[in-house]
This record gives C-alpha cells, sequence and structure tokens, in this order.
C-alpha cells in the first residue's frame, strides 16, 4: 500500500515534473531540440535469478487437428453439463471433504466464476467449429448469457469471512468483454452489459483488502473493507480481469490500482517467485513461496505486473517462467486431483494447475509472435494428455464446479495454442 511519505513524495515529484514542463515549453528551438534527444529511462535492473532456469525436454508438439480434437471434446462435455437454467456447476457434494463454502453465497460465487469461465471457453473457441457443434455452441452462450444477466449483479460477499465473490466478479468481466463484442450491433444488450461490468468493478473497489490487494477470506477482525492478508494471485487476477475491462470505458481508481500493484511486489522475490499471500512474504523459503510452489502463480502475477506497465517482466523473464513450468510441471501435477489442498510437495493445491497453465497461455500473447509457436508447443503437450474419457479436464474436487472450470480453462489455454 502506499503510504503517506510516499504520497506526498509523489506529489513533490509531480509539481517538479508539470514546473520543469512549463520551463520546457516556454523555451527555444535548441531548447526543444535539447528535450527531443533525451534518452529515454533505462530498463530497470532485476537479479540474474529471474532469467536463469530449466529448459524443458525436446518435444515433438501436437498438431492443430490434434489440438482441434481437444477442444472439439472439450466443447462438447461443456455442452453436455450446462444447467437448464443455464449455468454452469452446482453445489453437488462430489467428496465427503469439501473446502469452506458457506451457504448460498459462496456457491453463488463459484457459481458466477464458472459460468464466466464457460462462456470465455465457447466464445473464444466457436470460430474454429461450423455447423450443427456452432449452432448449438451458440445456443448455449445464449442461455449462458440469459442466466449471467439475471443473476451476476447480485453477487456480493457470502458472509464475513468469505470472499469468494471475488472470483465470481473477476472472471464475469472477462465474459463480459467478449459478450459485450459478440452483441455488436445491439446497443441495448451492450448497454446492458457494461453496466452488469461496472457492477462487478464496483464491487472489487468495495472488496479490495486494506493492504491493498485482494484474498478470498477475511479471517481477522470482519470488516466492512476486508482486513486481512491478500494473496498475490487473487490480486493479479483482479488486476487482470480490470485491465480487460478497461476498453469498455469503466474506470477502476488509480490509486486503488497503484495499491494493488504494490502488494504484488512486496509479494514478488528476486527470481520471480512469489508468495503466496502477504502474510508469508517475510518467509521467502518457505516451501510455498519458493519456485516450485509459485509455478502456479508467477504466470498470473507476471502478467499482472506486464500489462500494467512494470519493465521489469520483460520477454526474458516471461519466457524464463513459461520454461520453468514446463521443465519443472511435475511439482504441480503431483498435486493435482488430491482432494485436502496444500497436501502436496511445496504445498501446492490441485486447483493451481489449470487456473497456473490458464494465465500461461496469456503469457505467450505477450511474446513477439515470432517466439510463440514453441511455448504453444510444448503448452499443448502438457495439456492434452490430461482430458478425461469424457472430454473435461478437472484438477481439484471441488463440489460439482471442478470439471466445468477445469475444462473451461483448459480449451480456453488450447485456444491460443492454435494462434500461430
Amino acid at each position: 500500500m502506499i503510504n503517506g511519505n510516499h504520497r506526498r513524495w509523489m506529489f513533490c515529484v509531480a509539481v517538479v515534473s508539470l514546473c520543469l514542463g512549463v520551463f520546457l515549453s516556454a523555451g527555444d528551438a535548441a531548447g526543444e531540440e535539447a528535450v527531443a534527444k533525451v534518452e529515454p529511462s533505462p530498463v530497470p535492473k532485476i537479479s540474474p535469478l529471474a532469467t536463469q532456469g530449466p529448459k524443458p525436454a525436446p518435444i515433438t508438439p501436437p498438431t492443430t487437428e490434434e489440438i482441434l480434437k481437444s477442444i472439439e471434446r472439450g466443447v462438447d462435455f461443456l455442452l453436455d453439463v450446462q444447467m437448464k437454467h443455464g449455468a454452469w456447476g452446482s453445489a453437488q457434494r462430489t467428496k465427503q471433504l469439501n473446502i469452506y463454502a458457506p451457504v448460498p453465497g459462496s456457491h453463488r460465487a463459484f457459481r458466477t466464476a464458472v459460468t464466466a469461465l464457460a462462456l470465455q471457453a465457447l466464445i473464444e473457441s466457436r470460430e474454429h467449429f461450423d455447423g450443427e457443434r456452432r449452432k448449438k455452441m451458440e445456443a448455449a452462450i445464449q442461455h449462458g448469457q440469459k442466466w449471467f444477466l439475471a443473476n451476476a449483479g447480485t453477487l456480493r460477499r457470502a458472509e464475513p469471512e468469505a470472499i469468494y465473490n471475488i472470483w465470481g466478479h473477476s472472471y464475469a468481466l472477462h465474459a463480459i468483454v467478449l459478450l459485450h463484442e459478440r452483441a455488436a450491433g445491439d446497443e441495448a444488450l451492450q448497454a446492458q452489459l457494461i453496466e452488469l461490468a461496472k457492477y462487478q468493478v464496483d464491487r472489487l473497489r468495495r472488496y479490495q483488502s486494506i493492504n491493498g490487494g485482494w484474498g478470498y477470506y477475511d479471517m481477522v477482525a470482519h470488516t466492512q473493507r476486508p482486513s486481512s492478508s491478500s494473496s498475490s494471485f487473487t490480486t493479479a487476477t483482479a488486476l487482470i480481469a480490470l485491465k480487460k475491462a478497461a476498453p469498455l470505458g469503466i474506470a477502476f481508481p488509480e490509486d486503488r490500482t497503484q495499491q494493488a500493484i504494490a502488494s504484488i511486489r512486496r509479494q514478488q522475490h528476486p527470481d520471480f517467485s512469489y508468495a503466496y499471500g502477504e502474510y508469508l512474504a517475510l518467509y521467502p523459503r518457505y516451501d510455498i513461496n519458493r519456485p516450485a510452489g509459485s509455478l502456479g502463480r508467477s504466470q498470473a502475477c507476471n502478467l499482472a505486473l506486464r500489462i500494467y506497465g512494470d519493465a521489469r517482466v520483460s520477454d526474458a523473464v516471461v519466457k524464463t517462467w513459461l520454461d520453468r513450468l514446463y521443465a519443472r510441471n511435475g511439482w504441480l501435477s503431483m498435486g493435482r486431483k488430491y482432494p485436502v489442498p496444500h497436501e502436496s510437495f511445496f504445498g501446492v493445491a490441485g486447483y493451481f494447475y489449470y487456473y497456473g497453465h490458464y494465465y500461461a497461455a496469456m503469457c505467450i500473447e505477450e511474446l513477439p509472435a515470432e517466439e510463440r509457436p514453441y511455448f504453444q508447443g510444448h503448452l499443448a503437450h502438457i495439456l492434452r494428455p490430461l482430458q478425461e474419457k469424457d472430454g473435461s479436464w478437472w484438477d481439484y474436487p471441488l463440489y460439482n464446479y471442478h470439471q466445468q472450470y477445469g475444462t473451461a480453462m483448459a480449451v480456453s489455454s488450447l485456444v491460443r495454442c492454435l494462434e500461430k
């Protein structure tokens, strides 16, 4: 969080900069020429550890046809499991032990987030299909949109301790942006979607933690604005969603944005692994904070900082962490499908798996086009063999949401592997 001294310092810098700008603008041609020759500020230095890491073994990347076949099977699964009311996922128990989820608010949050991810996957993949499957996809999107418009605008905090709605608001923004684009020509629907997006942005503002980021629990004081520790990846998730929604003309307070960015930076280690949450930021060698434990978080955190202008997250950093994700994928994979969170090596929880790869796919989009195929091939090579017989992907048994969100994230990831 930016403290008072920092704000005063920034104010002074701003005043000096303004005065300097006025002075220079009044200068003669020679002065203007001198200003024009000022070299841009150098990229901030980072530790060599940020660009050192393992390389994955050589692979034979899947063909376009093989990737499309996997996407097709994933799409068919999503079409088959859509609920009658249009959403995806339910509170049905799929194991004896489940995470804390007070009803009904927690499940409204899960369902909103999962439905948003399913809509995203169907919209992003529909251009690759035609005929009867394309018609079914459009019908499912339309049906899902109807549920979404009726329900996403009422999502809020479940109770003082559980703030799972952060996930719902964040992924809702991804879906709304795509639905808005799909509604081109329908001004009334687009206006309705913008109002829905404003609601999500306002709720993210309301539930932003006092320390600047976002978390999904408030176990401390149960204050109106959450007062417990935010987590690096939840903060990254919200920031990325807010950036996605920016083209719709929906502004998020700049001071709040900077507080969230500062929260992630406080949790960043020299090698660009990230602490799980601010409460662990002073324990950099704690197992979950080390590179193997951060594999599912670093992609989202790096992406969030990069799209908000952090020049330290260079192409080299992005590529290093993509390579690390591929080469050390076993640390994440060993936790996949474990029924208890964080019980695997390095404190990895199963639900990190497809989340990490989903944001890795977005990181690939940040690279120059000519450098993407290598990383796309490795990502598809990892994801395709994990598809279940029914066409789904899942990493953590979560009531009846896990197959839906896992499949949606995998489909969206594989779609990005087709963009050569």
